[in-house]
């Protein structure tokens, strides 16, 4: 597949979504098929239908194809698939969730093929998608059990990268899913793709906290004490440059983020609350397999669907950086196929002993 001229799969999302309005703001400038062969997976007619929602918005005329196989360069393709038998602006549905998943699919299947180089994926609505076929909380979840790996949830912009320990699930649950082995390898894991998919040589990686205040000392929770810094530890003895752990409050608050390459944080909404404060239109990356996916990092908006209102600099941004993440990767397969011994490749961590880790920020209300 030409390193120049990526194909990148685009699935349509919710039908009843911003999804589609999304899709036309972020391909209606012609120049987007010189930077790759976007593939879209949807409906030609519900496309339609939100074209006429923009009158703001250049016409796109579609290339119809069967797969991505046949996609065209300098053309914008669509695979027709995913038709529901309404559309319903700002209604959620059973059938735009079915819609949804098949356009899904679709693009997943030429993705295991070979035929994309990335998928990028509109927004679907979680409850909706839900079916005997489908039961998973989010695209992550399906993408990990697709590609058979342990995929982690990454949000990205150009000044903050967030990966999170646990993804979708309540936070009566979040004490019981952190573990030791489970933080120390989400740090290798999150050092691997922060070298591999952003280019970075050795990253510097904040540990955030669970506890308010990093438990003070153990009267506010335990889990820092006997969970979070002895897994900081064990890592950063394995060559990892994680520190912390970090309140959460005081590391985004004072600015500190800022001397990371990422941050791991420990449940959702304590690492996407601030980054998409910081960054309003970042991307949401599925780290940790052999497929690339992005996507924007916000939902359906069921709230203003229909009303040619939608933004689509996040999604624009998710299909930049699924090139980016792409052509970063095969570098990087190339760069290190021929490794220096582990001896050699560890040298420059030699000097580097554990008592060089920060303490714990002290913070007071």
């Amino acid at each position: 597949m030409s390193e120049h001229k990526l194909k990148i799969g685009i699935a349509q999302g919710d039908t009843n979504g911003i999804g589609w309005e999304i899709i036309l703001r972020s391909l209606s400038d012609s120049r987007i098929t010189e930077l790759f062969t976007p593939v879209i997976y949807g409906s030609s007619e519900v496309a339609t239908f939100y074209k006429n929602t923009l009158p703001d918005v250049d016409p796109i005329s579609f290339t119809a194809i069967a797969s991505a196989h046949e996609a065209r360069q300098g053309r914008v393709n669509l695979v027709a698939c995913g038709k529901p038998a309404a559309i319903e602006p700002g209604k959620a549905t059973v059938e735009a969730g079915r819609a949804a998943i098949e356009a899904l699919r679709r693009a997943v299947r030429d993705l295991k093929e070979g035929l994309l180089d990335a998928v990028v994926t509109a927004p679907f609505d979680k409850q909706t998608v839900q079916s005997n076929d489908f039961q998973f909380t989010g695209h992550t979840e399906f993408f990990s059990a697709e590609f058979e790996g342990d995929a982690m949830m990454i949000l990205c912009s150009d000044i903050l990268r967030v990966g999170l320990v646990t993804k979708h699930i309540p936070i009566a649950e979040i004490p019981a899913n952190i573990t030791r082995e489970k933080i120390v390898k989400d740090l290798h894991s999150f050092r691997a793709t922060l070298k591999q998919d952003f280019g970075i040589v050795e990253p510097r990686i904040a540990v955030m906290a669970l506890n308010p205040h990093a438990g003070d000392g153990g009267l506010l929770g335990r889990e820092e004490e006997e969970i979070i810094r002895p897994a900081i530890v064990e890592a950063f003895k394995e060559g990892v440059l994680a520190f912390g752990p970090f309140a959460a409050d005081g590391l985004f608050a004072s600015g500190g983020y800022a001397k990371y390459d990422g941050i791991l944080a420990m449940y959702h909404d304590q690492g996407l609350a601030p980054f998409k404060s910081l960054s309003p239109y970042g991307v949401n990356f599925t780290a940790g397999l052999s497929a690339v996916r992005t996507s924007p990092d916000h939902g359906v908006a069921f709230d203003i669907a229909g009303q040619g209102k939608a933004d689509a600099q996040s999604m624009r941004n998710a299909l930049y950086a699924a090139c980016d993440i792409v052509r970063k990767r095969r570098n990087w397969q190339k760069w290190s196929s021929n490794p220096l011994p582990r001896a050699e490749r560890e040298k420059s961590h030699r000097d580097i002993s554990v008592k060089d880790l920060p303490d714990t920020e002290k913070q007071q209300d």
